[in-house]
């Protein structure tokens, strides 16, 4: 029934889309957000003042989809996950949430693949910039042959490459930015820090006073 209604309502005006899904499908969205052209249906959505989805993103199998204030998803992506419950996977796995966090004023750009099956946050501030960069919460423990899932959690202020790979249980601290077509596939702690390669390690010490770490304002000129 929700696919209907959301199907319903997908091409009307934006005022009026809006406030059937508010109504309809129990959505929470600010008056000053907005859907493009998208199918966008998680058990849960929440919108912050001046949020953004663009035009052909899918999002499908979520709990909870969450944007904050002046954050954004861009054109093109593909975003899912394996919803909770009915189903023999992730059964040893109960706090699972599969869930996107956006905080205010980060950045999820256009044409990427993020796989929620897990947690996936993403700190105010960040860009997930460029195109085609994956995040993956899943996979199969070949040692217990089941499938298995952890977080993904990128920090505020950090940058990530095109073409970049983040893998379950991977960390981007706070200040930090991962160079472009890497494979991130362990939690980092350490702040200011270039990370790169494959798979990623520490490449160098960033300055705490780039301006881009400074940034009261998502938007980069």
């Amino acid at each position: 029934m929700r696919k209907l209604i959301y199907a319903l309502l997908l091409f009307l005006p934006w005022p009026l889309r809006r406030l059937g899904l508010v109504s309809l499908l129990g959505f929470r969205i600010d008056a000053s957000a907005r859907i493009g052209l998208a199918w966008i249906l998680p058990t849960t959505l929440e919108m912050g003042p001046g949020s953004r989805i663009g035009h052909l993103t899918m999002c499908k199998g979520l709990a909870t989809l969450r944007l904050g204030s002046h954050a954004s998803i861009g054109r093109g992506n593909w975003i899912t996950g394996f919803p909770l419950g009915g189903a023999r996977h992730f059964l040893a796995e109960p706090d699972r949430r599969p869930e996107l966090l956006v905080s205010d004023h980060a950045a999820i750009t256009n044409r990427h693949i993020i796989d929620c099956t897990n947690r996936v946050t993403i700190g105010e501030f960040t860009t997930f910039a460029g195109f085609c960069s994956q995040i993956l919460t899943h996979s199969i423990d070949l040692a217990t042959s089941r499938q298995g899932s952890a977080p993904v959690t990128i920090g505020s202020h950090c940058f990530v490459g095109t073409g970049s790979i983040l893998l379950a249980g991977s960390v981007l601290p706070d200040h930090s930015v991962l160079g472009a077509a890497s494979l991130l596939n362990k939690a980092y702690s350490t702040s200011y820090r270039l990370y790169g390669g494959v798979p990623a390690t520490e490449i160098s010490v960033l300055d705490a006073n780039l301006a881009y770490f400074q940034r009261r304002t998502g938007f980069v000129d």
